[in-house]
């Protein structure tokens, strides 16, 4: 999340080098390998991730959305569309909290709606809520 902050923050064309950088900081181990995966994700998909946010949070242009919560809603976005290996459910409450620590007090709250309201609407989960039941 804090690469892609920057990257978003400081408009720089390479999250990646910034995820590099900062992991050389970094004092605990990071799932390289999955942030990367992630990062790829945002970074070949972003207007697909930001078309389906915009569309799930009509009165909150994107460029209104705090930062913050621009990135934590790209990161998982990113997971639910290409990490068929993490189930929704958990996708959703890591960002929940993730804005609940890094966002405003509204923010847990936002970002739980527009994520759920993408999953809801996209075809994508469409399948998997038929093999649920």
């Amino acid at each position: 999340m804090q690469s892609l902050y920057e990257w978003d923050f400081r408009g720089e064309s390479d999250p990646l080098t910034i995820f590099r950088r900062n992991c050389d900081t970094l004092q605990s181990k990071v799932d390289e390998d999955f942030v990367s995966k992630i990062i790829n994700a945002v970074i070949t998909h972003k207007k697909e991730i930001d078309d389906l946010i915009v569309e799930s949070a009509p009165e909150w242009p994107l460029q209104q959305i705090a930062l913050v919560d621009r990135n934590i809603l790209r990161i998982a976005v990113a997971e639910l569309l290409y990490c068929e290996d993490v189930p929704p459910k958990v996708v959703i409450n890591e960002a929940v909290e993730l804005a609940k620590e890094y966002g405003s007090e509204a923010s847990g709250k936002f970002v739980n709606g527009v994520l759920g309201t993408i999953y809801r609407n996209s075809a994508h989960f469409a399948n998997e809520e038929k093999d649920g039941e």
